[in-house]
């Protein structure tokens, strides 16, 4: 039996594994099963905790899968819950962890918050990446209602649409076309962005991978650094997502601080060679 934490940040969840010890045969396809809500334990994302990699200077490895085994660069939200993971282990309140798309420092609060420093903005199109040369600030791409939207990497790939009312949008039948639209090779996190003041912002996102979550902690970061770049709000805001509120400060160096509470729903025992490998 292999023991794990569910775990969420805003209602964003997760399933998360320790494999600091050891290989636990966590495969794309094991992953993927298990994050199935209806014949696994259910997530957003599929998280596993690895060794850090030799001189990176990092605590840990997190290893971030979607619901469809398809492994992704970073993920915020999954960040905090590692990170309040290990401060509570070691006692220190700054954690360094490893991703894919490099280092993420970060602070555990005493109040239960965790800061994140989600690294820079990249705003050049082959960083996003595009399948074509083009300005991320308005990009050639339209669907239904939607238009114009702007582009950042924050680890992953962001297209924010900006709105009048986000209510009124069906970002269920506008998520999965715009995520596997042919200007995104390697498909893309589309956000549905309203800007309520100059330092709040009302966002809903669909997840490449995953679909409709209760909260992106990347496209939190996405959509403060690309309404800032269209003039709309300034460096710092109150992001509010269907689970909770960020709070998302672009510094002028670029990297991009994100700030949040993180909860543990239960910890559990799997049987993971009930699960195919």
């Amino acid at each position: 039996m292999a023991r794990f934490l569910k775990m969420h940040g805003c209602g964003n969840d997760f399933v998360v594994f320790d494999e600091r010890a050891g290989p636990l045969g966590l495969t794309p396809r094991r992953a993927a099963a298990i994050a199935d809500r209806r014949t696994g334990v259910g997530c957003d994302q599929f998280i596993a905790i690895e060794p850090p990699p030799e001189n990176t200077g990092a605590d840990a490895f997190m290893r971030i899968r979607n619901p469809d085994g398809a492994e992704a660069g970073a993920c915020g939200n999954a960040t905090r819950c590692v990170v309040d993971l290990l401060a509570r282990e070691t006692g220190r309140r700054a954690q360094v962890i490893r991703t894919a798309a490099g280092n993420l420092p970060a602070e555990a609060f005493p109040d239960g918050r965790v800061c994140v420093d989600m690294g820079p903005a990249r705003l050049d199109w082959p960083d996003i990446p595009l399948a074509r040369a083009m300005d991320t600030l308005h990009l050639d791409l339209a669907a239904g209602p939607l238009a114009d939207p702007a582009a950042v990497s924050m680890g992953n790939p962001h297209a924010t649409f900006f709105v009048t009312d986000v209510a009124c949008l069906p970002v269920a039948e506008l998520g999965p076309l715009l995520e596997h639209d042919p200007l995104f090779p390697e498909r893309a996190n589309i956000g549905f962005t309203q800007v309520l003041a100059p330092d709040r912002i009302r966002l809903r996102v669909w997840e490449r991978g995953a679909g409709l979550t209760m909260a992106c902690g990347s496209g939190a970061c996405a959509a403060l650094v690309n309404a800032h770049r269209r003039g709309l709000v300034g460096r710092r805001a109150t992001v509010v997502v269907d689970g909770g509120e960020l709070e998302i400060e672009w510094r002028q160096d670029s990297h991009v601080l994100m700030t949040g509470p993180v909860s543990t729903s239960f910890v559990g025992e799997i049987d993971l060679a009930a699960y195919p490998a």
